[in-house]
């Protein structure tokens, strides 16, 4: 097991953004989506924000899902502010063992090599908001994607991916540190090509942690959102706040 990037990272000044996103962070909650209920909000906003796109068809039933829901390594969360859903995200923990993921699906050229050495990878898919949040929270996509960040931690993942439109791939190379591992490539039934790109954990997210002190977490937190058994949870609250105390308590004793 690595050591805790949330632990014992020297700390910088919490920048005005960063001291938003922990007040806004008191507000959230997060919820692990049971798989097999195809009717589940986080679904049916998946359609929406997609529909607005137009980079899916038009479904009667009204939810967006795929093969990969199904897969014995698929995880799915909503995020809430004030006890609304406000966005969604799908995990994949990519291993050679169970090597099911949409990165791998695109990028099997590229991902299988590193699986068959002992890689693993966690894969978020599937990132939709409310457009109402969305304009409201315009920072929105980092809370999502805090999920992501805590998953990397959980499942000491070696690399956290990101398989996104090219005009997305800013963000995360400015945010998360993350590197083109592929070029663009079509992704069935999406209407927009895609890259994948990649942070690796230990190199990458000991700065993205000194950077959004946000995306801190502790092992309490990670624990009930990942373990077998997580979608039974009503709502979990983020423990950002008491990570970064907990770092700047490390560090103080280093």
């Amino acid at each position: 097991m690595r050591n805790d990037p949330d632990r014992g990272a020297t700390e910088v000044p919490v920048t005005r953004f960063a001291g938003t996103l922990m007040d806004i962070l008191d507000r959230v909650e997060y919820s692990r989506v049971s798989m097999d209920k195809i009717d589940h909000p986080v679904y049916r906003l998946r359609y929406e924000a997609y529909r607005r796109e137009e980079s899916v068809p038009f479904s009667d039933a009204g939810v967006v899902v795929d093969d990969l829901d199904d897969a014995p390594n698929a995880m799915s969360f909503g995020v809430h502010i004030d006890g609304e859903l406000v966005s969604s995200v799908r995990l994949h923990h990519l291993s050679s063992r169970q090597p099911y993921s949409p990165s791998m699906k695109v990028c099997p050229d590229v991902l299988g090599p590193l699986l068959d050495r002992g890689e693993t990878f966690i894969d978020p898919s599937r990132f939709t908001a409310d457009y109402e949040a969305s304009l409201a929270y315009p920072a929105l996509p980092f809370l999502t994607l805090r999920i992501a960040v805590m998953a990397s931690v959980h499942f000491d993942a070696d690399c956290c991916l990101a398989l996104v439109r090219p005009e997305h791939a800013a963000f995360y190379r400015r945010v998360f540190g993350s590197e083109e591992m592929c070029g663009a490539r079509d992704y069935p039934g999406l209407t927009f090509p895609v890259k994948l790109y990649g942070a690796y954990v230990d190199t990458k997210l000991p700065t993205t942690l000194r950077r959004y002190p946000f995306f801190r977490s502790t092992g309490e937190e990670r624990g009930k959102l990942f373990a077998p058994g997580g979608d039974t949870l009503a709502a979990i609250a983020p423990t950002a706040r008491l990570a970064q105390r907990l770092a700047a308590l490390d560090s103080e004793m280093a």
